[in-house]
C-alpha cells in the first residue's frame, strides 16, 4: 500500500446561505445567515486504504462526501485528487472517471425506468470504455457477477430486487467506470443488519481484489471498526478526533468519541456503567462559543466554553480537546 495520498482535504469549509428572502431580511433589518457544514476540515487517505468519517446525524459527514467527488465546491480549502485540484481533475474524464460514489438509499440513486443493464452500461458508453455492444453488455455481465448478482438480473427493474441487491446494482454501477477511488456515504444504513455485513464483506473483498481506495461515510461505529484503516470522528462540521482504527477503538481519547464507544452494544461489557451521549447537538447556524462539544462534555471548564481548541497531537491520532491537552481525563 502506497503511502501517497489519493485524496487530500486540506483546511475544507462549506457553507449554506439559510437566509431568509431579501425583502423579508430588508423588512426585519437582519443579516445574511450562513450555516456552517463542514468547519476546516483537513484529512489524507493513502492508495488502498479506507478513512471511515463518523459521528451524529447533522455533523457534516455528507457534505464532506459530497465535496470529495466535486458534487459541491469548497467554500474554503482545497480538496487534491492524486496532488491535483479536485476542480481540475474532474474537469479531465480519465481522471473523473477514476473516482465515483455509492448513495445511502440504492432504490432512489437508481433509475426506476431503467432495466439494470442500461443503468450500469450507462458510465461505460459516456467515457466510452466499450464501444460495441457485444462488448458492453459482457462487461455487465462481468460486473453484475462481481458484486454477486447474476448476469440474467440485467432484464430487471430496480424494484424487483430487494434492498441489499440494489446496493449490489449501485456497486455495479460505481465499479462500471473501473474507479480507483469510492466514496461510500452510508451504503448500508438503509438495509437490515443481516444484509449489512453481505455488503460490507463484498466491499473488503473488492477493495483488496481491486486496490480501491475508500472514503466510507457512518454514523455507525460498530459498523466502521470492520471497515476502518483510518478513523475521523465530526462534531459540527468538525473533526474533533482523527487517526489509525485500532487506535482509536483502542484508546479513544475524545469525551465525545469515548461517549460514541459507550454507546455501541457489546454483549462483554453487560454490568459496566456506560454514559450516554447526553443533550442535544447545537444548531450549525448559531454554534457555541468555544469548543462546539462543551454543553454536552462532562469534562467542560471555562476554557472551554470561551476557547475553540486546535488539533494536538497524542500518538498518531490528532486530538481537539482542551481537556486531552491538559492531561484532565475526570470533570
Amino acid at each position: 500500500m502506497s503511502d501517497a495520498p489519493v485524496l487530500e482535504a486540506v483546511g475544507v469549509s462549506h457553507f449554506f446561505d439559510v437566509s431568509r428572502p431579501l425583502l423579508q431580511r430588508v423588512m426585519a433589518r437582519e443579516p445574511r445567515r450562513r450555516l456552517r457544514a463542514v468547519d476546516a476540515v483537513s484529512f489524507s487517505i493513502p492508495r488502498g486504504a479506507t478513512l471511515a468519517l463518523v459521528g451524529e446525524s447533522g455533523c457534516g459527514k455528507s457534505t464532506v462526501a459530497r465535496l470529495s467527488v466535486g458534487l459541491l465546491a469548497p467554500s474554503e480549502g482545497e480538496v487534491l485528487f492524486e496532488g491535483q485540484p479536485l476542480s481540475s481533475a474532474r474537469a479531465q474524464p480519465a481522471l473523473r472517471r477514476r473516482m465515483n460514489m455509492i448513495f445511502q438509499d440504492p432504490y432512489a440513486s437508481l433509475n426506476p425506468r431503467w432495466r439494470v443493464r442500461d443503468i450500469v452500461a450507462e458510465p461505460i458508453r459516456t467515457f466510452g470504455l466499450v464501444r460495441s455492444a457485444g462488448a458492453i453488455r459482457d462487461r455487465v455481465a462481468e460486473l453484475l457477477t462481481q458484486v454477486g448478482l447474476s448476469p440474467a438480473d440485467d432484464e430487471k427493474y430496480p424494484h424487483e430486487f430487494s434492498g441489499g441487491q440494489r446496493q449490489r446494482v449501485s456497486i455495479a454501477r460505481a465499479l462500471s467506470t473501473e474507479p480507483e477511488f469510492l466514496v461510500c456515504d452510508e451504503p448500508t444504513s438503509a438495509l437490515d443488519v443481516s444484509v449489512q455485513a453481505q455488503i460490507l464483506n463484498l466491499m473488503r473483498d473488492l477493495q483488496r481484489r481491486l486496490d480501491l481506495t475508500y472514503l466510507f461515510i457512518s454514523h455507525n461505529l460498530a459498523v466502521v471498526r470492520h471497515m476502518a484503516d483510518w478513523l475521523g470522528v465530526m462534531y459540527l462540521g468538525r473533526v474533533v478526533e482523527i487517526g489509525p482504527g485500532e487506535e482509536i477503538f483502542r484508546q479513544p481519547q475524545h469525551p465525545y468519541t469515548r461517549l460514541l464507544l459507550d454507546a455501541i452494544p457489546d454483549l462483554e461489557q453487560i454490568g459496566r456503567s456506560r454514559t450516554p451521549v447526553g443533550g442535544e447537538v447545537p444548531s450549525p447556524i448559531d454554534p457555541p462559543p468555544g469548543c462546539a462539544f462543551h454543553p454536552r462534555c462532562p469534562l467542560a471548564n471555562a476554557r472551554c466554553r470561551t476557547e475553540k481548541p486546535d488539533h494536538t497531537r497524542a500518538g498518531r491520532v490528532l486530538v481537539a480537546c482542551h481537556a486531552v491537552e491538559e492531561g484532565r481525563s475526570a470533570p
